[in-house]
């Protein structure tokens, strides 16, 4: 028998609602009135977190957009015109909120605006363009692309509200098993190495702070419990010092100096999982490469 529950399945554990998606109970919450107003709030706050985990400088004012689309056209060297590319993506969703603002404001003042007016259509065509060029907009980190997370505001807009909150609950569940396989692969890494045994505990306690954190929405009393958590333990896995501070050969030096940054680079990319709230395979698998090439440093046994 199979007691595995379906997605989607909603329960209640110790006065928390959670619903379930692959292999994860995630802190539920209901889904707002489906209406232009809260919609907009909705692709207002979701584009706010996009420009906030994007690269700088692409947060393109809507008004722009002519001067951003000649810049893009114009340009002939291919890393600068990712750039411009970005920077185009940035105005298209701009555009696309001032134009769905003013569709919001005119329903407020009675005007009904249908799903085949012009603009409509035009913030539908922002939105469709911006989500295009979003697979050259990079993380912060400038590690990686970040499409999934590019792509919620257009969502937003042209998804019914249920299959976008499924969407968003799945993604935090890849995130959780991603955030997962980076604590228990740099646990294996570095702490059955003597110098790093004191971080195991470090490790554990961020990776769960991250989980608690990434399901919880800021409007929610509880993130400030959950925040300062969460910060609280990045900066102690961040403090963390090996326990030969006085390593007497190179080999040593070496392994301490690598195994500190791999712990930053865990810690970093945890952080990373955790307030994107969409899985970065490509960071992940870099960070799994380097926990490879640490376990290939000659093993030294502190005194």
């Amino acid at each position: 028998m199979n007691d595995t529950p379906e997605n989607g399945t909603i329960q209640n554990f110790d006065g928390k609602d959670c619903i379930y998606f692959d292999g994860y109970w995630i802190r539920h919450y209901p889904l707002p009135e489906d209406s232009l107003a809260s919609r907009k709030r909705l692709i207002d706050s979701l584009t706010r977190r996009t420009f906030h985990h994007t690269e700088a400088g692409i947060n393109t004012p809507g008004e722009k957009l002519e001067v951003a689309q000649a810049a893009y056209d114009e340009e002939t060297d291919p890393a600068k015109k990712r750039v411009n590319g970005a920077m185009l993506a940035g105005a298209l969703f701009n555009r696309a909120t001032d134009i769905f603002t003013a569709i919001v404001d005119l329903e407020e003042k009675g005007v009904k605006i249908s799903r085949q007016n012009e603009l409509m259509r035009q913030c539908a065509d922002c939105f469709k363009q911006a989500l295009e060029l979003g697979k050259q907009v990079k993380h912060y980190s400038g590690q990686e692309g970040i499409d999934e997370l590019w792509g919620e505001p257009f969502k937003a807009f042209s998804q019914p509200l249920g299959t976008l909150f499924e969407s968003r609950y799945r993604k935090i569940a890849a995130s959780m098993r991603d955030i997962e396989q980076v604590a228990n692969t740099l646990e294996e890494t570095v702490c059955n190495d003597g110098l790093f045994t004191g971080a195991r505990a470090l490790i554990h306690d961020y990776a769960l702070s991250a989980k608690r954190q990434i399901e919880t929405m800021k409007s929610d009393k509880t993130f400030f419990k959950v925040w300062p958590e969460f910060i609280a333990a990045r900066e102690a896995l961040e403090s963390f010092i090996p326990e030969a501070s006085d390593p007497e050969s190179s080999d040593m030096r070496d392994r301490i100096e690598q195994g500190t940054k791999l712990i930053a680079s865990g810690a970093a990319l945890i952080t990373y999982l955790s307030e994107a709230r969409v899985p970065m395979p490509k960071s992940t698998q870099h960070f799994l490469d380097q926990c490879e090439a640490f376990k290939q440093l000659p093993s030294v046994h502190p005194k």
